[in-house]
């Protein structure tokens, strides 16, 4: 009977812990949610070195972000022979249209996870419903979603992008860094996956 109630007792304080959110010790407080703007990066016609994992496949290959005349933006990812994994665009008002994705990644979910990981780089939420969170010496710019919320931590002068978080309701699901911005251009992109191996790494290239 001991034993039942110790297993019993664990099973709950585990049970408990699992449902615990990681944001729970975040304090709302006031200030700018508009300062995470200055760090959407500028693309223009910027090329990546980029790698792929998915899953058990890897992909390799330069990723272009060029700035179309109609303020559009394309994202487009083909291997150094020339041959196209996938072309997306994105309008001036944050719209996505797929012109092209490899017939064995051309499923929904694939293209709903490559819009939403570039959504977060592209760095252009809506902000009318965001406020502003601290937890130690960060700063949490916090803009809710369907299913929880986007989470664009700084440091607590908000001069430096630290990382971008897409979460659950208790989690992170996609982390995203950006670093050593270059003219409003950051050199290094890296996207990952918290809850299976999906991660995007990209190098910048510049042009000689």
């Amino acid at each position: 009977m001991r034993y039942f109630r110790l297993s019993s007792i664990l099973c709950i304080t585990l049970l408990m812990a699992g449902c615990t959110s990681v944001y729970k010790g975040l304090k709302r407080t006031g200030g700018d949610v508009n300062c995470i703007r200055q760090f959407s990066p500028q693309f223009r016609t910027t090329l990546y070195s980029t790698q792929v994992n998915i899953l058990k496949h890897h992909l390799s290959g330069l990723l272009f972000f060029k700035q179309m005349p109609d303020s559009s933006l394309r994202v487009v990812f083909a291997n150094e022979m020339g041959f196209k994994f996938f072309d997306f665009e994105f309008d001036k008002q944050g719209n996505f249209t797929k012109h092209y994705l490899l017939a064995k990644m051309d499923k929904k979910a694939v293209v709903k996870t490559l819009r939403q990981d570039f959504a977060l780089v592209l760095l252009h939420p809506d902000l009318q419903q965001a406020h502003i969170a601290t937890y130690s010496h960060y700063r949490y710019t916090v803009v809710p979603t369907e299913k929880g919320n986007n989470y664009y931590i700084t440091d607590t002068a908000c001069t430096q992008l630290v990382r971008i978080e897409k979460s659950s309701k208790r989690k992170p699901v996609v982390k995203v860094w950006m670093e050593h911005y270059n003219n409003g251009i950051p050199d290094t992109i890296s996207i990952q996956h918290q809850n299976f191996n999906f991660n995007i790494s990209l190098q910048r290239v510049e042009k000689k």
